[in-house]
């Protein structure tokens, strides 16, 4: 086994458990941070004044929009699976979670896009997947 294979298999382990490396990592914070945030926001708009209260929501909801769009910009910089490093793909499907937040608070888009961008992502992987298994015929 040579030093690049030795090394990519430590990056698929480091990938898979914990929080992994570069894009993975950035991905599962993203997640980690901005889902269950939810639950700090709604205790911020329990104890500030009512007339900030929809301050506080349009916060938080232009947060679920800037982690969809950091999910976006990494899939833009990895579109092809083969080129994305391991396990990228289901971290990327897991932009879908945004969904529970936006139904929590009913902040529409967010509602629709996450559904729709765990989609995307399982579509754009099987179609792939199918032309691969087509060129090896």
């Amino acid at each position: 086994m040579d030093l690049h294979s030795a090394q990519r298999i430590a990056e698929a382990e480091a990938a898979r458990t914990g929080l992994g490396t570069g894009p993975n990592r950035r991905l599962r914070l993203t997640l980690i941070i901005g889902m269950p945030l939810f639950l700090p926001v709604l205790g911020i708009m329990i104890l500030v004044p009512k007339s900030l209260m929809n301050d506080v929501l349009h916060v938080y909801e232009a947060g679920i929009i800037g982690c969809l769009l950091h999910y976006i910009w990494v899939f833009t910089k990895y579109p092809r699976h083969a080129g994305r490093p391991p396990y990228l793909t289901r971290d990327l499907a897991m932009g879908g979670g945004f969904f529970l937040p936006s139904l929590f608070f009913g902040f529409w888009p967010g509602m629709i896009a996450a559904p729709v961008w765990a989609l995307f992502v399982g579509v754009t992987y099987a179609i792939e997947v199918t032309r691969g298994h087509n060129d090896h015929r």
